[in-house]
Parts: structure tokens; sequence; C-alpha cells
């Protein structure tokens, strides 16, 4: 499960007791009042110190400006996903389907300089054409302050912070085209249509890049690009190193593509945001499941590095130590946000660790010089029943702790039953298909013989997902938003759609348009104490919509509350937890040892990116992107009046 070469045993250990006080203050949050990089810290933790704002006056927070992006794209209605950074008295975002730079004013929200770049010849083929979810920010601390973006196209961007050009002596006048340089087989290039929605990291002078492909539910071929991670350098653009993430002969981890299976399989990638530890230049990646993702009949084995955390030597791209969280994965339960770094006492011991939130509601807790968990994880025996040709693992990994934060699997408990005739009407649509306990494989659909797949839970989409989670270093509490939606893995012939045996096929369950077959909470917030691995708290996220009586046929009263069907956009301070629906339009502050509203500001949209914080002239605000039905997204700045 874990690789760890042993001269670095030694260096490690003397590393994490020289770091261990500063790295105490590394990984605690955003610093100096300004939001530096994408999650805040390297560690992701989206913190910040601030406390202006406070459960005693958070319910007087107003509008300090708002900023649209209307014109930024072929469509002015898409919605953004970004989360903008503040340095040195400027922000910076993406927008737009294009993803161009923004830079604005803190205060008023007036832009000062805007950098896209037309990729005409590339979008139209590009996976994942949106916004983004932000930048990334490099200084060499003489004042070559720079801001990266990856673009739709797959470029890399060095622009100047103070003005937004393009810095020449990065890649080609300023662009570096990162479909070069991928690995070859038999001298023939292995580039297919790649991109990335996730800012780059960047660790001391290191840009470290991933990739997103097009989704793997029904590809075209098992043929795919490998999903592997590079590093470049910030100043220059020089290509470092690169990791395979589908290891060839002779490195390790190659033994677990049977067949030869590496020689045409793809993806495995890191689509999701990177952390790192800024002391010891350990990147932590979050890697993807490879193709495709319901069917891997021709790609037999574990399957590493897919669905892994991985962690790297920043510097020259060596893997220091990995962990497997599902071997050979056919649930598309890959990793969907970033790790998240933390330093705290844990059973009476100062550890450092690194924390992997998952789609199927499960938080992987390492220590993160060694990859050992902190708490004991059992490889236990799963169902075997799948589809023809597919190769499963009789075991995968559980962790004993913390418990999951979404239900499993899928049983008669899960269904919605506010009156026994809907329970009844949710039983008859489950019917139709397959149920087991987590783990149970994807099925072929046989409507002749009375099935339609396989009905699990969460969803593939998540319980948790790239909205990821924020963790308080000063308690060790970690929130997570997720949502309780089923899967219907339902596999069909690949025949002339696919060279694949077979690729997903589709399948739905609601009682009525937006209410579940499942019982509720539908969307939820949970707060996990990362000390002992124990649940805090868990609330719904929002309100029960109007509609679900009405479109039940039944008395309001009968309703508990489901919360929405989405992931909140979480963000966390000294003093509040702050929770945009992403569904409707209430923003929250809520106490973060209960879980309790303490104030709700209704913004002009539902949030479509994680917030930050940052304090300019004085003045805390909040900024956060939001994105109305009908309308331009928008960047909402939120401040005390």
């Amino acid at each position: 499960m874990r690789r760890f070469p042993p001269a670095w045993y030694g260096v490690l250990a003397l590393a994490a007791a020289l770091v261990l006080p500063s790295a105490a203050q590394a990984q605690h949050g955003a610093p100096n009042g300004e939001w530096r990089t994408y999650g805040g810290d390297a560690g992701h933790t989206r913190y910040s110190a601030l406390d202006q704002i406070d459960a005693t006056n958070a319910g007087d927070l107003e509008i300090a400006w708002r900023w649209t992006g209307r014109n930024f794209g072929p469509n002015p209605f898409a919605g953004s996903q970004t989360t903008p950074l503040m340095i040195d008295g400027k922000l910076y975002a993406t927008v737009g389907m294009r993803r161009a730079v923004v830079a604005l004013d803190p205060g008023t929200g007036e832009t000062l300089w805007t950098w896209t770049m037309d990729e005409s010849d590339r979008l139209e083929v590009a996976p994942r054409v949106n916004s983004g979810r932000g930048v990334s920010y490099w200084s060499d601390g003489n004042g070559d302050d720079r801001i990266y973006v990856i673009t739709p196209g797959y470029h890399l961007a060095a622009l100047d912070a103070e003005t937004g050009y393009p810095v020449e002596g990065f890649g080609d006048g300023g662009i570096l085209d990162l479909n070069r340089n991928h690995r070859t087989r038999d001298g023939i290039p292995l580039v297919g249509t790649i991109g990335a929605s996730s800012p780059a990291a960047i660790v001391g002078d290191v840009v470290v890049v991933g990739s997103a492909h097009h989704v793997g539910m029904r590809p075209p071929s098992m043929v795919n690009t490998p999903g592997d991670v590079r590093g470049f350098d910030a100043r220059t653009g020089e290509l470092l190193w690169t990791f395979h993430t589908i290891p060839e002969p002779g490195e390790a981890g190659h033994e677990t593509w049977l067949e030869d299976s590496w020689t045409y399989t793809g993806n495995a990638a890191v689509w999701a945001q990177i952390a790192w530890d800024e002391e010891t230049g350990i990147v932590y990646l979050p890697t993807e499941a490879a193709t495709g993702d319901y069917y891997g009949g021709h790609r037999p084995g574990n399957n590493l590095y897919s669905t892994s955390v991985v962690a790297l030597d920043a510097s020259d791209g060596e893997m220091l130590w990995y962990f497997q969280t599902i071997h050979h994965d056919i649930w598309d339960w890959d990793h969907p946000t970033h790790p998240i770094l933390a330093d705290l006492n844990i059973d009476g011991r100062d550890r450092q660790i690194v924390a992997q939130i998952t789609k199927q509601g499960f938080v992987f807790v390492f220590d993160r010089m060694t990859g050992e968990p902190i708490w004991p994880i059992e490889e236990r025996p799963v169902p075997q029943d799948a589809a023809p040709g597919e190769w499963t693992s009789p075991t995968q990994p559980f962790p004993t702790k913390p418990a999951p934060f979404t239900p499993q699997g899928f049983s008669e408990e899960n269904l919605i039953d506010f009156t026994p005739e809907i329970y009844a009407r949710a039983e008859e649509i489950a019917r139709q298909y397959r149920w087991g306990p987590i783990y149970t494989p994807p099925s072929v659909r046989d409507e002749e013989n009375g099935t339609l797949g396989t009905l699990t839970l969460p969803a593939s989409t998540g319980g948790a997902n790239w909205e990821g989670g924020v963790l308080d270093p000063e308690t060790g509490y970690l929130y997570i938003p997720s949502v309780s939606a089923p899967s219907f893995l339902s596999l069909v012939p690949g025949e002339d759609r696919s060279d694949m045996n077979y690729i997903a096929g589709g399948g739905r369950g609601n009682l009525a348009p937006g209410v579940s077959i499942v019982k509720p909470p539908w969307g939820s917030i949970t707060a996990i104490d990362l000390t002992t691995g124990d649940h805090a708290w868990s609330v719904p996220n929002g309100n029960t919509p109007d509609y679900v009586a009405e479109r039940l046929g039944i008395d309001p009263s009968l309703v508990p509350n489901t919360g929405k069907q989405g992931r909140a956009n979480l963000m966390v301070t000294s003093t509040l937890l702050f929770a945009g629906e992403s569904v409707d339009e209430p923003f929250r502050a809520i106490d973060k040892a209960t879980g309790e509203t303490v104030a709700e500001l209704m913004l002009p949209g539902p949030t479509s990116g994680n917030p930050m914080t940052y304090m300019h002239n004085g003045r805390q605000y909040i900024v956060v992107a939001v994105s109305p039905r009908g309308a331009p997204s928008e960047l909402v700045a939120l401040r005390l009046p």
C-alpha cells in the first residue's frame, strides 16, 4: 500500500523534529490579512485568523461592491467557481469561459487590468472549458511578482502581477504550451485533449501542474493520455521533472497494471487542487481513476497510482510515499478535492497530518511525513459480482476513524419514508436495481431479467466534491460539505460507441422532479474533530425546498428539514464558519462549535465558488463568486457598515 525510499526515513524524521514548531505556523491559514493561495495557505485549510466579523455583528454585513464578468467569453451566463487571491493590495481572479485573469481593487472592485488568451483553435475540443477556480502567485522576493494561470486550452501563462503583461523570460513570451513534453511510447506523443480547472501549486520555485481529461463515463476508447504530473521552473518554464501516475517498466507500481494495460490506459490524473508543505517541500497529489469510470476489464490490476494520495519531493518529483484509497476504481470515486494539512495534538502527541476527503464519504488521515495512518485502516472484503470480463479487488481500505460523513452502499434503510405510501413508491423504483454494501460493482443493464444496473450511495459526483473541506487549526475541526444522492451504475455494451466492452448506460430514480428516493438530509455540513477522529455535529445545508411537499402531494408538516441538494461553499475564521448554499441565495454565518446559524444574508445569486476573506484599510472583507440563474456571474464583496 505504501512505499518509501529507505534512505528518506532518517532524513524525514530529522526534518519533522526540526520543523514542527514553525510548521505549526505554516498550517495556520491565510497570513497577515491576505489570501495568497487558493486554499488560504499551502495546506488548504481555508482558514483566516481575522476576527473583525464575528457572531455579534455578522448579521450587519452588507454588500460593499459587485463585479460582473459579463463579456469574458462566448457564454456570458457561464457559472464561476473562482476564489480570488488578495496580495499586496490587489485581488486576482479568473472569469469567463476563456478564463480571463482580472486584477481588482479590493476596496471598490474597480478593474485594474485584465488578460486573456486567444485559444480558438483548442476550445472546441478542450475538456473542462470553464472559468477555472483561480490563479497562483509566485515572487522571488526582489520585485519579480507573478500571477500564473492554466488556460482552458492547457497553456500555462506567467503574468506580471502589477501590469498583467506576460513575462517575457518565461516559456515563449510568457506562455508555456502544456501539451508539449508529454512522454511518448514508441516515439509517438501521447497527447489527447487535456485541460485543467484547478490552479497550479507553486512550491518554492517549482510550478506543479496536473491535468483534467474528458468525463470517462462513455469514453470512445480504452486508449487515452496518462495524467502525468509535472514540475516546471517558476522563472523560465523549463520542465524539471515528470511523475508517471501510470508507471513505466522499472518504476514502482508498474506491476499493478496487468496484461500490459499500462501501454494504453490513460487518466489517473490530478484534476483537483494540489496541497504542499512549505517547510519540507513535499507536495501531496490527489489522483483520479483510470480510463474508464465504471468499467475496467481492459485494465486488470490495482492500477497504481490511480485514486491515491501520493507524496512527492517537489524539487525533483521523487515519490516519497503513497496510499491507494480505492484499488481498481470502477465507481468514479476519484479524489475530487485537495488534501488538507494540519498540525494537531492527537492522543497526546503533536502530529503533522494530511487528510484526504473522498467522494465515497471517507476521510483518510495520514502522518504527512511518513504516510502512516493516524488511525488504523483495514482491508475488508467487498462484493465481487461484477460485469463480465471485469477485474475486481477482493478487498478495499476502510478507515476505522473518522466514521463516514455520508451514507454508503444501499439498503431499505436509505429509502425516503415520509409516509408509508411514499416509502412504497421509492421501494418500487429501487427494486429495479441491484443493491448492496459500499463497493458493490456496477452491473449490466438487463431489463428482461428485471435489473437496470446497480444502485449505490453516494453518487459518482460524491459525497464530497471539488468544494472540499475547511479546517480550523485552533480546534482541529474539519468541516465538510456533502450531498446524499444515489448513483445508478448501469453498464451497456460499447458496440459502435466505444472499443470498451461496456460503458455507462445511465439511470435515474426520483419520486418527482427534484425529489430523491433517498432519505434526507440531501445536503449536509459535517464537523469532525480530527484530534479525536469523532464527529462533532452535522446539520442540513439550508432548508427544505418549497416544492417538496407539493410535488409529493403531502402535508408540509410531514416533511423534515431535507437540506438543499447542493454542497455548501465554506470558509472558516477564528470566529465563525461561513457557508453559501450553492443552490440558493442565503449566505450564512455558523457557530463553529454547534452548527447553529447565527446570521444569514441574501446574496444576488447562489454561491458558485469558495469564499475568501482579507483586511483592507482596516476593514475585513469577504468575497465570494455567485452565479445567478439567467444572469452573468459576479464577485460579491461583503463588509460591515
